[in-house]
């Protein structure tokens, strides 16, 4: 288990990912992606994450700092055509599966392998009307507390106080099962866990992403104790102690 950092945006088409979008788009469309992706990665919000907030914030000043030159060219003529976008949760993108996709007027249904990332594409060989490809830019959104980034996945757990404080194990529930971690006593809250291998798995030359899990205090969670005596009082009923 390690901490992760690395708030970094690398690439202009790494920050329209972030916010959600496969290219440029005009003026009111970006604001409006923003402030939905920056709202969805919010801490102090169910499902948000700190470093998450704070790389959509850099993307965001980074497609600022390049937006003049953009600006700048004439508007075209005519609107193109959007690009076709194959849109995953997060587990569809580590099972893959059927999925559904609207090209133009035509509704398909899509067979995408496992461990597909935003930023992607996937080929449909010979989907056009004259016999040509077509490719769907992939992007993974958040859905039930769960998103992608790269190749891991982020989620976040509620947990005793008590266990913050004292230390001890955490049974988390993880779209892989059940997963048990330790927790140090004494950590400061967000307390972020790495689950190795459990984020997308690996395709081509990526290798298997982790996730990373954030604990967050919630003083309706029972610690591992405290779920233990319950367990217990449900199974060994007066009669059964009597015998």
């Amino acid at each position: 288990m390690r901490a992760r950092s690395d708030t970094e945006v690398t690439s202009i088409r790494e920050a329209y990912a972030l916010l959600g979008l496969h290219g440029p788009v005009d003026g009111a469309a970006l604001t409006g992606a923003f402030r939905q992706a920056v709202k969805a990665a919010r801490p102090d919000l169910p499902g948000g994450d700190a470093d998450r907030f704070r790389r959509i914030i850099a993307a965001w000043r980074l497609i600022q700092q390049t937006g003049p030159g953009h600006l700048a060219l004439a508007a075209p003529a005519s609107r193109p055509a959007a690009r076709p976008v194959i849109r995953l949760t997060p587990i569809q993108a580590v099972n893959g599966g059927s999925v559904a996709v609207a090209i133009g007027s035509r509704a398909l249904r899509v067979r995408v392998p496992p461990g597909l990332r935003s930023g992607e594409h996937l080929r449909l060989r010979r989907a056009t009307a004259d016999g040509g490809d077509i490719y769907l830019a992939v992007l993974i959104r958040p859905t039930d507390g769960l998103s992608a980034m790269g190749d891991d996945l982020f989620m976040t757990w509620p947990v005793s106080p008590r266990v913050l404080e004292d230390g001890g194990r955490v049974e988390i529930d993880t779209h892989a099962g059940t997963r048990q971690a330790w927790v140090v006593a004494d950590m400061q809250a967000p307390v972020r866990l790495r689950l190795r291998d459990l984020g997308l798995p690996a395709r081509g030359s990526r290798a298997a992403g982790h996730l990373y899990v954030t604990l967050m205090p919630c003083a309706d969670a029972p610690s591992s104790a405290e779920d233990l005596l319950a367990r217990f009082t449900r199974v060994w009923t007066a009669d059964r102690l009597a015998a």
